[in-house]
């Protein structure tokens, strides 16, 4: 009787267990379908929080993405806290990222160059404290760099005064048609003056110089003024950015700086041949010094 007794317990505790176990397992299938909606649906939002920020910063809504990881960003402040010396780097690239996004945002068109690149001349001139607010940058595309310039002198407390000097043409002298620019924006005066004034350059602190910069009646323009800051990125063979630095070394103010767009970048090799070739030349008896690089932009000084 005993040993019957034992059987049917062990039977009825046996049963119970299974009854039990199959009724945790289907709360905790319950558990799991829940969860996995939940996750699913977040994914989705997701997903369309990520595709609204590409089309605003990424591949989907421009030529360049502005898209840039933290990682990439701490490199770039450590190359502009050793060209500049300014510990508060990182804070002064994040401010120029902003910046970017409003820039391209507001106005029309696009900056030219990746983000890296435009970042480190934007963070990086006002830091090396030119001596003056005369910004002249050679090539300019749709003017929003230069924009991003002005805006930039003025937090270091100077006057800026922007001279352009561009073809300001969609069809450059040699008759053949520039392929159409990604933004859908043409490059023209309308077009560059338009987004300077949306920026917030006054009008009477702009001026226009429709030309190319190796054409001596432009040089004989610009060259009413020293300058405080000069942006080498038009022409980038060799000829040209030689000839560029060749009339930075007569209307750059002493202390002045020169930045060289371009630089090391392996589409543009010309620019980086020339721009060695100029301060290693003992012939040329130049007056810039070679800063430093951040990015694809050098940094020039002049004595």
């Amino acid at each position: 009787m005993t040993t019957l007794l034992d059987r049917r317990i062990e039977r009825l505790a046996g049963n119970r267990a299974r009854q039990l176990l199959r009724d945790g397992m289907s709360r905790e299938v319950v558990d799991l379908r829940s969860q996995v909606i939940e996750l699913r649906a977040e994914v989705e939002q997701m997903q369309a929080g990520r595709f609204a920020v590409d089309l605003l910063l990424g591949a989907h809504g421009r030529r360049n993405s502005r898209l840039i990881s933290e990682s990439a960003l701490r490199e770039l402040a450590d190359q502009v806290r050793q060209v500049t010396g300014d510990s508060q780097a990182y804070g002064r690239i994040v401010q120029a990222y902003r910046m970017l996004f409003e820039l391209e945002l507001r106005g029309v068109g696009r900056l030219g160059g990746g983000v890296r690149n435009v970042l480190g001349k934007l963070a990086t001139t006002p830091l090396l404290n030119p001596p003056n607010g005369e910004v002249l940058e050679v090539g300019t595309l749709f003017g929003l760099f230069s924009a991003g310039m002005a805006r930039q002198i003025s937090r270091i407390g100077l006057h800026y005064h922007v001279t352009i000097v561009d073809p300001l043409s969609t069809v450059p002298l040699t008759g053949d048609p520039r392929a159409p620019d990604a933004s859908g924006s043409p490059v023209t005066e309308t077009v560059v003056r338009a987004n300077l004034a949306l920026a917030g350059v006054d009008d009477d602190r702009l001026r226009l110089v429709q030309g190319f910069s190796r054409d001596p009646q432009v040089q004989a323009r610009i060259a009413d003024r020293q300058y405080g800051v000069m942006i080498i990125g038009g022409d980038r063979s060799e000829p040209g950015v030689a000839g560029d630095l060749a009339l930075a070394e007569r209307i750059v103010a002493t202390g002045g700086l020169v930045v060289v767009d371009d630089f090391g970048d392996s589409s543009c090799p010309g620019v980086e041949l020339a721009t060695r070739a100029h301060l290693e030349t003992p012939t040329a008896g130049s007056r810039l010094d070679l800063v430093g690089v951040v990015a694809t932009s050098a940094f020039l000084r002049a004595r």
